[in-house]
């Protein structure tokens, strides 16, 4: 990688010192002894390559020279001045003198990067330790984004079963209700017809002769509890006799009887008692 940096500003300042001495022989050549012009040519070049080294070397130390740094940029505009100035007096070819005349500059500007380049530049191994950071992240957010798309399409699946079973029950209980309305208008209307009970005592006179039964079909309206017997009432047992009763009643058949199934017998037997009383004769004797 840093070879991409330097060969392309060291082949660029190699182009610009041959130019910018052969201008300086050309051009100084008229007025003066070759050997003259050769010396100037070489004298710019040579400072600008001391210069450029110096500061090279205060990089590979880690430093820097705003001297040095002026010094050379010096050097690379005397340079330029001298191929831009040629190419103004030239009477042949002055648009190719010209177009390199920016050469030097270019070539400081290439050496400027390649400076840039060696202070940011890592290590293959710190390289390969960022790119595995990246690496990991990227999974981390592919995993991310894969477990939040999965959610959000089970949560949509969900929801979508949970309104398709939401609907099937509104449309079971509307068929069920207008089934109920229907049957229960049939009754109605059966009940207050008036050839209802002359026809149903028909029915029963030939069923029972001699007997005549007034009939009446079951009404649709709340229904009202019977209200239990008073405390004080004579024909309630006591606490004791409740309990032998419960006690001969769990026990009349093996294994002992439940207590649904003591209240039912109980209550088959004709005897009588409050939920309350029963429950809690129940408790005693189990106790």
């Amino acid at each position: 990688m840093k070879a991409k940096t330097v060969l392309p500003a060291v082949a660029m300042t190699a182009v610009s010192m041959v130019l910018t001495l052969a201008v300086v022989v050309m051009w100084l050549g008229a007025a003066m002894p070759w050997p003259v012009a050769l010396v100037v040519g070489l004298g710019i070049d040579g400072g600008w390559l001391a210069t450029l080294a110096y500061e090279r070397r205060l990089a590979a130390q880690g430093d820097h020279n705003h001297g040095v740094t002026a010094v050379g940029w010096g050097f690379g505009l005397i340079a330029t001045g001298v191929l831009a100035a040629h190419a103004l007096t030239a009477e042949e070819s002055a648009g190719a003198w010209l177009a390199v005349a920016w050469l030097p500059v270019a070539a400081k500007a290439l050496w400027l990067v390649h400076g840039m380049w060696e202070r940011t530049a890592l290590t293959p191994g710190a390289l390969g330790a960022i790119q595995g950071i990246q690496q990991e992240a990227r999974d981390e957010a592919a995993v991310a984004r894969a477990r939040l798309r999965a959610e959000a399409a089970t949560e949509e699946t969900r929801l979508a079963a949970v309104t398709q079973a939401g609907a099937r029950v509104a449309r079971v209980q509307a068929k069920t209700a207008a089934t109920l309305a229907g049957a229960w208008s049939t009754l109605e209307t059966a009940r207050r017809g008036e050839d209802t009970g002359r026809a149903l005592t028909s029915v029963t006179s030939r069923v029972t002769p001699g007997v005549t039964s007034v009939w009446e079909l079951p009404v649709w309206g709340p229904v009202e509890p019977v209200a239990a017997l008073p405390p004080g009432d004579g024909n309630t047992l006591t606490d004791a006799a409740l309990d032998a009763l419960v006690d001969e009643i769990r026990h009349s058949r093996t294994p002992a009887l439940s207590y649904r199934e003591m209240a039912t017998r109980f209550r088959a037997a004709g005897h009588s008692a409050s939920e309350v009383r029963l429950r809690a004769a129940w408790k005693r004797v189990v106790a």
